[in-house]
């Protein structure tokens, strides 16, 4: 090697070794399930803010208001539950005096959450919480997926236009925001395009409902055309299941609960042929979305799924949001936020006044256990 070239390579090392070791450290709080049965999501959602955060910190750090900073991530289970959630926001926020917040997954978690945030003037931004209410608790709440009303739409529109059905089913979980919003945004969509809702079957409690038999009969007496199979993976996937053995041959869909490798698993040939709505396609030729799912799957071993891709999006809009702040102040930092208009992997994300995203949504469809991309639908 060059002499000179082998001192100014030393010299590079030297200077990027000093910075690193001069940064200062921004802790960042992160919320998700890791335990019950939507924990795969938690693992994708603390996966993806891992690895936007490590490249930034790899990078030698973030520049605020001239000081540079290393990001350190503060991840807490909240088992899926509220209350554990909310616990989870105060310990965050009182102990650990994070800056901002990412999460958490589920709805009624970050609904928990959202006030004790909010009333502290610490910014969230919630990857995955689709609920209407969540971003209504006030304008530190933001969040970088679309919500429940756009997704029930987009189901609704693509049962009735592309899969011809003039007749739909629901059954859902009544004690989930998330399944109630997306099931009244469905039938709400569906009826208004000409179709009809012939049936709306609810149960109580995913994660303690094994046996759907009672909704299914009803469903099946109703002889609807789709069935739209509103819950997380492992229900739908049981639901799925229950439906074929009781002759039911209706199509499937779903939303982006669906989104779990779990699922396919759990359902097996139950849900091939199903459609669901999702946030982001793999498929997406954009660069930005090709560079994340080699480092992911570089770094995980596996293909992101949503919940990972929003979570990185969540971190990238909170990155960005944290170099145009020039302050670690938490009013600076949610202005900042609020004026995002940044090229994410999921799209190109700004913020309405009430902190949600404007984006587009993917439909994909179960093949021989894959997630294959049938289309975009522009909000």
């Amino acid at each position: 090697m060059n002499k000179k070239l082998l001192v100014l390579l030393v010299l590079i090392i030297f200077i990027f070794s000093v910075s690193v070791a001069s940064a200062k450290i921004i802790r960042i709080g992160g919320v998700a399930c890791l335990t019950g049965a939507a924990a795969t999501y938690g693992a994708s959602t603390r996966n993806g803010c891992v690895l936007a955060f490590q490249e930034v910190n790899d990078a030698g750090g973030i520049d605020i208001g001239g000081t540079n900073y290393l990001i350190s991530y503060i991840f807490e289970d909240d088992q899926g539950s509220p209350e554990v959630a909310a616990n989870a926001f105060r310990k965050l926020i009182d102990q650990d005096e994070v800056s901002a917040i990412l999460g958490s997954v589920m709805s009624s978690c970050t609904l928990a959450g959202a006030p004790i945030a909010q009333d502290s003037g610490v910014p969230v931004i919630s990857p995955t919480s689709t609920a209407v209410q969540v971003t209504r608790t006030g304008d530190y709440i933001f969040r970088s997926c679309f919500l429940d009303p756009f997704q029930g739409a987009v189901v609704a529109s693509f049962a009735y236009n592309d899969l011809k059905a003039k007749t739909a089913a629901v059954i859902f979980d009544n004690a989930n925001d998330y399944t109630k919003g997306l099931a009244e945004a469905f039938r709400e969509s569906f009826v208004s395009i000409g179709g009809e809702v012939v049936a709306f079957e609810s149960f109580t409690d995913e994660s303690k409902t094994v046996d759907f038999s009672a909704q299914l009969t009803n469903i099946k007496s109703a002889n609807p055309d789709v069935i739209f199979l509103d819950a997380y993976y492992s229900a739908a996937a049981l639901m799925a299941k229950q439906a074929r053995s009781l002759g039911i041959t209706a199509y499937f869909m779903g939303a982006d609960g669906w989104d779990s490798a779990e699922f396919t698993t759990l359902g097996g040939e139950a849900v091939e042929g199903g459609y669901f709505c999702n946030h982001y396609s793999p498929a997406d030729p954009r660069p930005i979305v090709q560079n994340f799912v080699k480092k992911y799957a570089e770094t995980y071993g596996q293909t992101p799924d949503a919940l990972a891709t929003l979570a990185y999006d969540a971190a990238l809009i909170l990155i960005d949001a944290l170099n145009r702040a020039g302050s670690l102040d938490g009013a600076a930092i949610r202005d900042a936020i609020a004026a995002t208009n940044l090229e994410c992997v999921s799209g190109v994300i700004t913020f309405d006044g009430w902190g949600d995203p404007i984006k587009s949504a993917v439909v994909n469809k179960v093949v021989n256990g894959e997630f294959v991309f049938q289309k975009f639908v522009q909000p």
